[in-house]
């Protein structure tokens, strides 16, 4: 049975929309006017922006659908303030999000924010019976996942291509889960800021069916797209039922986005090279080939994951005690930043305390480098050698 898109209900900050005396005035005043009220120029400098029409035009291609630009598309001062918008705009105090573990960490301050409590469902790392493993091999536990879903789940949160893992949902999974959603009158936000660096099929889940269109908000990043994160540009995508809630909170939050680096976007809704990237995981994971670590190569993104289990620390090593108190992985990243010149995360960080056994071996390292930094960093970890058991 279709479920029905009427009874995803905003929060109530955002749900009566009571008009602001801005644009009461503004509206009121209209064009024949002399608008002496608020304190805005009305005049503007070279250029106006057409970022929406850009991302509504690039996205219709996609979702095989004629997209609105003035009620489908808000963009927002990055993606990572456009996710909070969406949680802000749906999310109330005891209302439960769904979140696939391991997870981008900024996930978590933006949902209990506006009150929401998480209920984690874990991926399963490879069997590393190989040196190389795919990123495709974290798999779902689909149990846990059914289970997680109850009377006080208000969204899921799917980030595909996934941070850190770069796994890329595929178009079977993604039906799996948003059917659950559909089942269960709940809203999917679906963070899909590194689509343009896929090396395998790529699914949006909006377009999957009507119904999963009506549910999903698509989260989209200039930044990630297009090498700037510092000029904070995202967008999200999806029916004006969903979006007006978005961009009320949105306007609440920081109430505009930069124009002139909007407009610098639109100038050309450019595509970058997947093969560029790819090169530059090709260069770097060499490396790991050399030294015998195993690592998990992403279907999507930037990022790649190293099992450090063989790397044995000296006993007597002088870690803070900030670091001494954190898991392995935590201890393996500062030694090799002060010993070695080379920074990565550990990949604890991306699950809740209770589970970070499952990741202290791991460290993240970003491709998205020069090739001068990239033979760089294969060079000093080369000295991993003399640490290795």
């Amino acid at each position: 049975m279709a479920s029905n898109w009427k009874s995803l209900k905003p929060a109530e900050r955002v749900a009566i929309q009571q008009q602001d005396v801005w644009s009461m005035i503004n509206e009121a005043a209209a064009e024949s006017v002399a608008n002496m009220g608020q304190g805005f120029f009305n005049y503007n400098p070279p250029g106006c922006s057409s970022l929406r029409k850009s991302i509504a035009r690039e996205y219709s291609l996609s979702f095989n659908r004629e997209l609105d630009p003035d009620t489908e598309v808000t963009v927002t001062t990055g993606a990572h303030e456009g996710i909070l918008c969406a949680l802000m705009a749906f999310i109330s105090r005891g209302d439960e999000v769904i979140l696939f573990e391991p997870f981008f960490d900024q996930y978590i301050s933006n949902i209990e924010m506006p009150g929401g409590i998480i209920r984690y469902v874990p991926l399963s790392a490879p069997q590393e019976n190989t040196l190389r493993t795919s990123s495709a091999e974290w798999t779902i536990d689909f149990k846990k996942l059914n289970d997680s879903f109850n009377e006080r789940t208000k969204m899921i949160i799917i980030n595909s291509p996934l941070n850190p893992v770069g796994k890329i949902f595929s178009r079977k999974v993604l039906e799996t889960i948003a059917s659950l959603c559909i089942k269960h009158d709940v809203l999917i936000l679906s963070d899909e800021v590194y689509d343009r660096l896929c090396y395998v099929p790529f699914t949006r889940t909006a377009t999957l069916s009507e119904d999963f269109f009506s549910h999903t908000l698509t989260v989209g990043s200039a930044g990630k797209a297009f090498q700037t994160t510092g000029w904070r540009i995202g967008y999200l995508v999806g029916p004006d039922h969903l979006i007006r809630y978005v961009a009320a909170a949105h306007t609440r939050i920081c109430y505009s986005s930069v124009s002139p680096l909007q407009e610098a976007v639109a100038v050309r809704f450019w595509d970058y090279s997947q093969r560029e990237m790819k090169r530059k995981l090709d260069i770097f994971i060499q490396v790991f080939d050399e030294l015998k670590i195993p690592y998990s190569y992403p279907e999507g993104g930037y990022f790649v994951l190293a099992n450090m289990a063989s790397i044995k620390l000296p006993e007597d090593y002088p870690f803070p005690l900030h670091i001494s108190s954190r898991p392995r992985d935590f201890k393996i990243a500062y030694f090799l930043i002060r010993e070695l010149g080379v920074a990565a995360i550990p990949v604890s960080e991306f699950y809740k305390e209770q589970t970070t056994v499952a990741a202290t071996n791991y460290l993240r390292f970003a491709v998205c480098k020069t090739d001068e930094v990239l033979v760089q960093a294969k060079a000093k970890l080369q000295q991993l050698k003399k640490y290795m058991v």
